[in-house]
């Protein structure tokens, strides 16, 4: 171990030797030289178990399958999920320009701190300023090289995470992700209020879980609670993007790593709304 690991956020996990460290090896400047990302969307909301990752990867989805070049920054450290939906595991390699961030089937490069632990399952046990610098770093010390799209999956909450994302990357547009409850909806109002006082730009809300559909007769059943979505928009003066179905087919995928074999129509119709605010 080099003495500049003692400093990085991502040694306590970190599986790759300091001799060959991409980001130790090579000069400041070189790192990240070549990216070019075009738009930084983060994906997030006040409460957890909304579904946040499920519509960053199902968003990632969409706007890859409309020919977009599409990244997925996990920024939920102390609770990655994305690469178990990708069903993507390894170990990171360093390149001449940083980290190289592994590509699902479709072509979606990912990043996040799962692919740095020994094992999926271990817990990554920092305070906020070592979590808020993994994120930094997954931002500057990545080649992502060349997007039309990186989706930043934050963790639930207004803290140090969702700020530092906030604050230090070129963000230009918010998802907000909710689901139908009164509870939800309370806290999501609380990352609305928080992303305007910030002066960021909110692309709009995701009902996740609005309904159901009856795989017999087609009827959407509400089961999580009445739709509340579009009156929360007009309310908090956001756009209503649309909701998401919940789809028991889809989670099954999500556990088995397959989430590409899924489609949603309904992401589709939202990603194209998303593409004519953010080309």
């Amino acid at each position: 171990m080099s003495d500049k690991c003692n400093t990085c956020p991502s040694a306590a996990g970190c599986n790759i030797d300091a001799s060959s460290c991409g980001v130790e090896s090579q000069p400041n400047t070189l790192i990240g030289a070549f990216n070019s990302i075009r738009n930084v969307i983060t994906v997030m909301s006040g409460k957890g178990g909304v579904g946040k990752s499920s519509v960053t990867g199902l968003l990632a989805l969409s706007l890859t399958r409309q020919g977009k070049k599409v990244g997925i920054l996990d920024a939920d450290i102390t609770g990655p999920s994305q690469p178990k939906a990708f069903g993507i595991k390894g170990n990171i390699k360093a390149g001449d320009y940083g980290m190289i961030p592994p590509q699902s089937q479709s072509g979606i490069k990912l990043m996040s701190i799962n692919f740095f632990l020994p094992n999926e399952d271990d817990p990554v046990i920092w305070r906020g300023p070592m979590l808020a610098g993994a994120v930094k770093q997954f931002w500057s010390d990545v080649d992502w090289r060349d997007l039309d799209y990186l989706i930043v999956d934050l963790p639930p909450g207004t803290g140090d995470i969702p700020l530092t994302v906030m604050q230090s990357l070129p963000v230009n547009g918010i998802i907000i992700v909710s689901s139908p409850q009164d509870l939800a909806f309370m806290v999501v109002k609380k990352t609305i209020k928080m992303a305007k006082k910030l002066q960021l730009p909110i692309v709009g809300l995701i009902e996740n879980m609005s309904h159901a559909v009856c795989p017999h007769c087609n009827e959407k059943i509400e089961i999580f609670g009445k739709s509340q979505g579009a009156k929360v928009a007009r309310e908090t003066g956001v756009e209503f993007l649309g909701g998401l179905s919940w789809d028991g087919h889809f989670n099954a995928l999500v556990d088995e790593g397959k989430i590409e074999e899924y489609r949603s129509q309904e992401m589709d119709a939202i990603a194209a709304r998303i593409m004519e605010q953010l080309p």
